[in-house]
């Protein structure tokens, strides 16, 4: 989280960067208005988390320190590449290896490749 900034002021901020304005960004999102503004003035801790984590996927800011998300990606393609990796980090050198041979070998297959 930016020095001396609250999630409520980062949000803001990064709100009025990405779009022309506060609402303008609460109809894209369909959060009415009223609840926008007043968890950015009062703080966004009463706000809904499935609200708060919705917004940081669509803004690529990362829920947790409201940090932007590296590279531009959503928040779930973030998640699943920490989920990957920490599935992978469990195996050996054998085993990192031989996933790394499957996935070359996966990868080579048109079924596999093609976006869902």
């Amino acid at each position: 989280m930016e020095s001396g900034m609250t999630k409520a002021e980062i949000l803001k901020r990064v709100i009025l960067s990405q779009y022309k304005s506060v609402r303008r960004f609460a109809v894209e999102m369909d959060i009415p208005y009223s609840t926008l503004v007043t968890a950015l003035e009062r703080g966004i801790e009463g706000m809904a988390y499935s609200t708060v984590i919705r917004i940081c996927d669509i803004l690529s800011l990362n829920p947790v320190d409201f940090s932007p998300l590296e590279d531009g990606e959503g928040l779930s393609a973030q998640i699943t590449t920490k989920k990957v990796m920490d599935r992978y980090m469990k195996f050996n050198r054998a085993g990192r290896k031989k996933i790394i041979e499957i996935m070359d070998d996966y990868s080579q297959i048109e079924y596999y490749t093609n976006p869902d």
